[in-house]
Order: C-alpha cells, then structure tokens, then sequence
C-alpha cells in the first residue's frame, strides 16, 4: 500500500509569524524536527514519499534532500480555508492508498508514534489514526461540571478519560477522505501520546517551552 507522508506548510502564519521556519537556539528551523522523524519512518520502510506542501518556494531552503516540494495555490494561505480544503488539494496533486497530515507545530512527534498510527490503518482494523492526548481532570462546559458531580469528586485516576486531538499525525485513506471530507472515520485509532509529544506551537510562548525541551531533551537525539 502507497504510502504519503505531507507537511501542509505556510510561512504568513498569524499568530506567530514564520513559526514553521522558525529557529531554535541551535540554528535548527522548526520543521526540520519533524521531517527528520518522517525520514526515518521512509528509510525504514513505513512511508514511500515525504513531502512539503507550501505556496511558497522559499520553502526549498529549508529541506533536506529526500523532502520532495509541491507548491500549492497561494488561496490555500488564506485565513478562510479550512484544513479540508488543503487536503483536498493536496490528494488531486498525488494519489496514494494512505496518507499521513503531519505538522510542523508538533515538532516531538515520535517516530514510536508516527509508525503506531500507520500500522494501525494498513491493519485494516481502523479506517483512520491519530495522536491523542488523555485528559483524567475535572472538566467544565457552560459554567457546569461535565465529568463529575458536585457533591461527589472521585479520584482523577478513577475518572473515565478523554481524549483530545493532537495536531500531528492524522492517518487516513482516500476513502475515508472522500465519505467524511475529513482525517477521521467511524473507527479511527487513538495513540495515547506524552507530554513531550503534546507540545504543540500556536503562540510565541508555545515556541519559547518548544524550544526549553529541544534545546534540553531533544537535540542529542536528533
């Protein structure tokens, strides 16, 4: 089964301008560290192409030689598009049997992870994948308590779990992307991931503790 690993990559990114190009203190560009884990994935037989999605060909200055480019329209960077519509684009641009949305902004996404998810879709149990990260806490909507009661708080460990998205990896097949215009299905498979992995960058200090790990955990490993 063929299998497609894309970055969707813009560099006019308004809450943290550039953020996917941005440099940790070591020089190293933000999307550098996921790509490496992808290519490791692809040397070692799990993915058949990594490839970078931007409108830009800027962006060719920052990729290793085994990241392949394909420019996308300039209307993909719009504030107005939503994710699908990028996915869309990108499934008339390469036609593959899986696919893997990976995302700069989860720069310690790991290869663990990455290949967990894959598997996971080629088994045929799942139709879809993706990292998770569990929630055991006392959670609220509307001002009212959503998990537990207030005359009862159990034990946080006790409690029954949720599990919210992280924004990389998504595994999916065309099929699925076709029926629910979407990276899920009916039966998608959740990866539990860690801490580490749940960092994701949408604001300057989301950069700021991304690069506090990097820096201190991360980079020997890279």
């Amino acid at each position: 089964m063929k299998t497609t690993l894309f970055m969707p990559i813009k560099l006019n990114n308004e809450r943290t301008p550039g953020k996917n190009i941005k440099e940790f203190d070591d020089g190293t560009p933000l999307l550098n560290i996921p790509l490496s884990t992808a290519l490791k994935c692809k040397r070692n037989g799990y993915i058949d192409n990594v490839i970078v999605f931007c409108s830009s060909d800027e962006i060719n200055n920052y990729l290793p030689e085994e990241v392949e480019f394909i420019k996308r329209s300039a209307e993909l960077d719009l504030q107005s598009v939503r994710c699908a519509d990028i996915i869309e684009a990108f499934l008339k641009s390469i036609d593959s049997d899986i696919y893997v949305m990976f995302h700069a902004t989860s720069p310690f996404i790991t290869e663990k992870t990455l290949i967990e998810c894959i598997n996971a879709v080629k088994s045929g149990k799942y139709d879809s994948a993706f990292a998770a990260k569990k929630l055991q806490n006392f959670m609220w909507y509307q001002n009212k308590p959503l998990n537990f009661q207030l005359d009862y708080a159990p034990r946080t460990q006790d409690m029954e779990p949720y599990y919210c998205e992280l924004s990389s990896p998504y595994v999916f097949t065309r099929e699925v992307f076709e029926q629910y215009h979407g990276r899920t299905g009916e039966n998608p498979y959740i990866c539990e991931c860690s801490e580490i992995e749940a960092i994701d960058i949408d604001y300057p200090e989301d950069f700021e503790l991304a690069n506090a790990v990097y820096m201190s955990l991360i980079k020997e490993q890279i």
